[in-house]
């Protein structure tokens, strides 16, 4: 294990009050959309993550600033039957150390 290797703890609220705690590897580039996907949360990431489905919608509760979204995610976003001031596309949101102790809600796709 490399000296630089670290995790951070997310958390997703499936209920209100309901939150369970992930880890996530800061050293692997990962995406958040990733993450939750191997941690067994039904996100579609049908365009593979490149901020052009929408699939992988989620709602940032709490935790630490996230860099603003590229105008490709607000496009996107923008787009979308529900839209929230949270609202973010967990593909573009890179798996960092600063990121410990973000909360996030996964968005109900629409049909």
């Amino acid at each position: 294990m490399s000296p630089d290797f670290t995790e951070v703890r997310i958390y997703v609220e499936e209920a209100p009050g309901q939150r369970i705690e992930i880890q996530a590897p800061t050293d692997m580039n990962l995406s958040l959309m990733e993450v939750l996907k191997a941690s067994g949360y039904d996100i579609q990431a049908t365009c593979g993550g490149m901020a052009l489905c929408g699939t992988c919608h989620v709602e940032v509760l709490a935790g630490p600033a996230l860099d603003e979204p590229s105008d490709d995610e607000m496009y996107m976003l923008e787009s979308l039957p529900i839209l929230n001031e949270g609202s973010r596309l967990s593909c573009q949101i890179r798996i960092t150390p600063r990121l410990d102790g973000l909360v996030v809600r996964l968005m109900p796709q629409m049909a």
